[in-house]
């Protein structure tokens, strides 16, 4: 029998009382037609949550229907309680066409804005900064509304629990950060995770409120979560709730539970979440054996016919169709300047112009980044922003770009735009978990588009060292899902990165630094777009083809006319996807070809275009396939180091090389 439990209805009805018995029945009766199936190799894992539904119910229960939830792996009651259709979830378990994720991936992996729920990714702690931005987009919209989110005990040791609840403190937003604190990250216990007692602790760091509860206590929870969520519409602020739970079974099922001791199954066997609510509902008389199994009558019935229909459903079948999803569908209708007038800008000018034009443009456009307001950015390109668009528009962030990043996915997923800005393209390292495996894979796995542009002032050249000055756009050229643009003009730059904004898929924007402040031309002073994906030939020549972009453009185009090469000079613009077709005619028409990037030799962009060519325009080649970049070293400081790491000389010794085999 479970312990004592004290259960305060308060202006609870008896329906109410009855209503959270069977969602509470639910998941319960779920689990254990999983792990039954589990043993029948029907499904092929599961993650459980016996012993915790208590909290997810309560959550379920205490927020709005159009308020978001986002659960992690135990909270399978935030499905059932939202009244997500069985055959649907049971589909999604399977693997099946019908599922969330059309079989791309498994269990809670997916979201679903019908039922406003924001499904995890396997790495727990970016889905906390996510609600952030969900949260921001409420508080911007002034819909009064809050947000919650779960987490473990175990995933809060990850950097991303300090700058979600760091980014909500500062920014004030109405988001509730829930913690499960079953005592276990997997195997490794509390003890072994942090040196403090409770997560309440951590509240008055963070300048947030924080409470303790029993989240075994439905009633209690449901409670306190619905007085803090009220509370938090009007006067918008984070709360950190930590719940107090068991988990009954391993982390997932083939891991077992040998290393927990028995003591901890003892202890929540006690204070199992829906024996100690069936005792209360029948103390008070509102339960009898024949009401009871009334309800699982009807509960068995509903799951009964949700497999039916799953087990019934197709599975996926390979098809060449598997990369429509990839992307989110986006055809850009090209806009062109409604003037003729132009006038001198520098890149700098280019890309600001266009920051500005778009945030005219998209009232929704929300520009995020280190010292982006009144300092104007770490190259002025925001400079006057705050003035004309406001602090709400506008934000200067903490230092953390994970937390940004998961925020700007979390404004797209109410409909917003962002731009973050990167200091430097050297510190998205921070926030590359975010990037490579939220925002580029969300559409293909659950059809949510991620309307988020991350600025990157790349390259070498201005003598920044090791680490402001690498260029590492080929470690997102092999993520499928993004678009990454790398333009060497200023028009292109203001064309592509309007484009890049009015586009719905994340798109990485390389902007040069060297390049700042040190080319000129004119551009138009409108608005308008150019095509993403689309190449430029910037020099026409019939002896050879030079790939380039970026700085690359530069060095080509000074090398062949100092040396009076005539060459195809063709700037990819567009390094993901680039421009095949473009690239294909070049090679066909000079019958040479050398690829040049200012990236580190080995693994870079040159190597896949050099092999694509090989293996497309093979018969058309009169010589080999060339390529030069920088050494495989990182970026050095002094300038003859630099300048010699750099494939300025070695590439016009390649040319020259190239022209006379």
């Amino acid at each position: 029998m479970p312990q004592d439990m004290v259960f305060d209805r308060k202006r609870l009805s008896d329906s109410d009382l009855l209503h959270f018995y069977e969602k509470l029945l639910m998941p319960r009766k779920i689990e254990e037609k999983m792990l039954l199936l589990l043993r029948q190799g029907k499904i092929s894992k599961w993650f459980s949550g016996w012993g915790q539904e208590a909290i997810s119910i309560a959550a379920v229960m205490a927020m709005k229907e159009e308020e978001f939830l986002l659960p992690m792996h135990r909270n399978l009651g935030v499905f059932t309680g939202r009244d997500v259709p069985l055959d649907r979830l049971f589909a999604q378990f399977q693997g099946k066409v019908s599922g969330f994720t059309k079989g791309r991936d498994r269990s809670f992996h997916f979201g679903s804005l019908e039922h406003h729920i924001v499904g995890m990714i396997s790495h727990l702690g970016p889905q906390l900064a996510v609600a952030d931005g969900i949260a921001l987009a409420s508080k911007l919209s002034g819909e009064n509304k809050a947000t919650l989110v779960f987490t473990g005990d175990g995933a809060t040791s990850e950097g991303d629990f300090h700058e979600a609840l760091n980014v909500a403190s500062v920014w004030q937003l109405p988001v509730i950060f829930v913690v499960e604190h079953n005592g276990y990250g997997l195997s490794t216990p509390s003890e072994e995770q942090f040196r403090f007692k409770q997560f309440v602790d951590k509240g008055a760091g963070y300048g947030m409120d924080a409470v303790k509860v029993d989240g075994n206590n439905v009633l209690e929870l449901y409670h306190e979560l619905s007085k803090i969520a009220e509370d938090i519409r009007t006067r918008p602020r984070p709360f950190l709730v930590e719940a107090m739970t068991y988990r009954m079974r391993g982390h997932e099922e083939s891991s077992g539970t040998k290393y927990v001791p028995k003591a901890y199954f003892e202890e929540g066997r006690k204070s199992d979440p829906l024996e100690s609510y069936e005792a209360f509902l029948v103390g008070i008389g509102l339960l009898d054996s024949n009401a009871r199994r009334a309800v699982e009558s009807r509960v068995d019935a509903q799951i009964e016919a949700g497999l039916k229909a799953a087990f019934g459903a197709p599975t996926p079948e390979a098809s060449e169709k598997e990369t429509d999803d990839v992307y989110c569908p986006f055809t850009l209708e090209v806009t062109l300047p409604e003037t003729k007038d132009v006038s001198q800008k520098r890149l700098l000018d280019a890309i600001s112009d266009a920051l500005r034009w778009s945030m005219r443009k998209f009232p929704n456009l929300v520009l995020m980044g280190q010292d982006i307001g009144i300092y104007g950015g770490a190259f002025k390109v925001t400079a006057g922003f705050l003035d004309e668009f406001g602090a709400d528009r506008v934000r200067n962030t903490p230092l953390c770009e994970s937390a940004i990043i998961g925020a700007a996915l979390g404004l797209s997923i109410k409909g917003y735009k962002t731009m973050v800005e990167m200091q430097f393209a050297d510190f998205v390292s921070c926030g590359f978990n975010q990037i490579v495996n939220n925002l580029a894979k969300i559409h293909y796995r659950w059809g949510q588009h991620a309307d988020v542009v991350i600025r990157m002032p790349t390259g070498a050249g201005v003598g920044a060292g090791p680490f402001h000055s690498q260029s590492n756009e080929a470690w997102f050229f092999h993520t499928p899902g993004l678009k990454v643009i790398y333009p060497s003009s200023p028009q292109d730059a203001k064309g592509l990165l309007s484009a890049a904004i009015e586009d719905p898929n994340p798109c990485l924007f390389f902007e040069h630094k060297a390049l700042y402040r040190s080319i000129t031309e004119q551009v138009p002073d409108d608005y308008y777009t150019l095509e993403i994906g689309k190449a430029n030939l910037v020099k026409e020549g019939n002896q050879l083809t030079v790939v380039t972009y970026g700085m690359g453009v530069h060095w080509a185009k000074k090398a062949i006319e100092e040396h009076d090469v005539s060459a195809d000079v063709l700037d990819l613009r567009t390094l993901l996807p680039w421009d095949k077709e473009s690239v294909a005619l070049s090679v066909k028409k000079t019958n040479k070809v050398i690829i040049l990037h200012e990236d580190s030799l080995t693994g870079g962009i040159g190597a896949e275009i050099a092999a694509w060519i090989s293996e497309h325009c093979f018969e058309w080649l009169d010589a080999p396939v060339m390529r030069e970049g920088s050494l495989d070293t990182p970026v050095p400081f002094a300038a003859t180091l630099e300048a010699d790491f750099l494939p300025e000389r070695r590439f016009r010794e390649k040319l020259l090389a190239l022209l006379a085999y």
